[in-house]
């Protein structure tokens, strides 16, 4: 919950810096499911206090007055101030990173199935544990022509 908490966080920041204010209000979107499935965990609520601060404080200049009632409703204008003069969120590094990544396979241009991988694999361990999946081997019964890998994203597998 964390780090898509922190992840759709740096969305938002990166958005506001380009002014593309729609897709920050689609972060804030991911936050708040991010939000909703703290609701049952054990710790959820220091999670979701934490992130509803980040939430109002990510979406206070695009909605100032709505934004500004609900911080001073739920609490925070007490314990940490005016709203109007919180900074902006800045998101934790740590709760950044990724131990694993799903990646997207495609073969031949098209979906066939998706592999978790270590964040710190090489290429080359990515193609064999591309090519050694089960849904992926059903479409490779020709000879492997080229893999195109996506850092991240995906791979392509062309027979």
């Amino acid at each position: 919950m964390e780090s898509a908490l922190h992840a759709s966080l740096y969305q938002a920041l990166f958005d506001y810096q380009r002014m593309q204010y729609n897709t920050v209000v689609s972060a804030t979107m991911k936050m708040l499911n991010a939000l909703d499935g703290a609701k049952g965990q054990p710790e959820g609520g220091m999670l979701l206090r934490e992130g509803l601060g980040i939430l109002l404080r990510t979406l206070y200049p695009i909605a100032p007055h709505v934004t500004h009632v609900l911080w001073a409703q739920l609490g925070y204008a007490k314990e940490l101030g005016d709203l109007l003069d919180a900074p902006l969120p800045v998101p934790a590094e740590d709760a950044l990173r990724q131990e694993e990544l799903e990646l997207v396979v495609q073969v031949n241009g098209k979906l066939r199935g998706r592999v978790t991988v270590p964040a710190n694999a090489t290429e080359g361990q990515i193609k064999i544990v591309a090519l050694a999946d089960e849904h992926v081997r059903k479409f490779v019964d020709k000879p492997v022509r080229k893999v195109v890998y996506v850092p991240g994203k995906l791979i392509n597998i062309v027979v």
